[in-house]
């Protein structure tokens, strides 16, 4: 009986340690997005995979966005949306764009 207990303990063991790296990759892949999101035509749902940004605050910049003239000037000014301080902003700084800028022209 002791070695059945034994190996029902190993077993749950290896669950959860399998559960645990599932949710740490989940985590990092939401906090990784391979690209920038362009706050000015980003839904709620591709500003809800940023870190810190759920699909309740993702609806609420994309509010934002249309309640203040269809765009932002530049990124800093998702702080005067509800819910994103300095802080989360720190974390979201490096994901966002305003657009793409025009590449530069060479030669005539």
């Amino acid at each position: 009986m002791k070695k059945l207990n034994g190996i029902v303990a190993v077993g749950l063991a290896v669950v959860f340690a399998l559960m645990a790296n599932v949710g740490t990759a989940l985590a990092a892949a939401k906090a990784a997005p391979t690209s920038k999101v362009n706050v000015n035509t980003a839904t709620a749902e591709q500003f809800a995979v940023l870190p810190g940004v759920g699909p309740k605050l993702g609806a609420r910049i994309v509010e934002y966005r249309q309640k203040s003239g269809g765009s932002f000037k530049s990124v800093q000014e998702l702080m005067n949306v509800r819910g994103i301080g300095e802080k989360n902003f720190a974390k979201l700084q490096p994901h966002l764009t305003t657009g793409e800028a025009a590449p530069a022209r060479t030669g005539r």
